[in-house]
């Protein structure tokens, strides 16, 4: 079985999606960088070792992502899932870990990189906006993209109700993905693309709200 290890910052919904899920990997431990954060209660609940690496502890990024590395590589994991993880890792971390890192980002990227997504969509005026899971990169939010989900933008819209709408499908999204990493089906075709191999459409690109998961 595939190994796994989870970084958060916060309460961790995406994080609880992907263990309630069990997709098929081996959740080995949580993560994170801040000792307040309430998924750690959580994963402990269930049994899943916890660790914290406190960011405001080292002087530099590059000081915090050496220790976090040696906390991660304690674990030997196939894979790492960003849950709400909070931080700009550097490109030292990420290259230590090619095509093993995840993210899921409240957005259809390319569109909408970074912070306020909800809000900024409804800003551009478009009429669909939704969430990705890609693989980290050094370019922010710019990896490849594995599966994304899309949601209307609703007359009226607020950024709390827009978000709402999207972090549902998030919930969705992400333990599809891991499902398909423990399942050995992910595939890079070249640098920028990434396919699911036997899922069809499904898995090239998105999957709307209504599709099955």
């Amino acid at each position: 079985m595939k190994t796994a290890v989870i970084l958060i910052s916060g309460r961790g919904s995406n994080m609880q999606a992907l263990v309630d899920a069990r997709p098929g990997l081996d959740f080995r431990a949580v993560i994170s960088n801040r000792p307040a954060a309430g998924g750690l209660a959580w994963a402990q609940s269930r049994g899943i070792a916890t660790r914290v690496v406190d960011h405001k502890a080292f002087p530099s990024r590059e000081a915090f992502d050496a220790e976090l590395a040696r906390a991660v590589d304690a674990f030997s994991p196939d894979y790492l899932f960003l849950a709400g993880f909070m931080r700009i890792l550097t490109p030292g971390f990420i290259d230590r870990y090619p095509r093993a890192i995840l993210n899921i980002h409240p957005s259809l990227l390319p569109c909408f990189p970074g912070l306020d997504t909800h809000q900024r969509a409804i800003d551009a005026g478009v009429k669909l906006h939704g969430a990705t899971v890609h693989f980290v990169t050094p370019a922010l939010d710019h990896g490849p993209i594995l599966v994304q989900a899309a949601v209307p933008v609703l007359p009226g819209d607020t950024a709390e109700a827009l978000a709402a709408r999207v972090l549902a499908q998030e919930h969705r999204i992400y333990p599809q993905a891991a499902r398909w990493l423990a399942e050995g089906r992910v595939e890079f075709r070249g640098a920028d693309v990434v396919q699911v191999r036997g899922s069809g459409v499904e898995g090239d690109w998105a999957i709307s709200p209504r599709d099955p998961p």
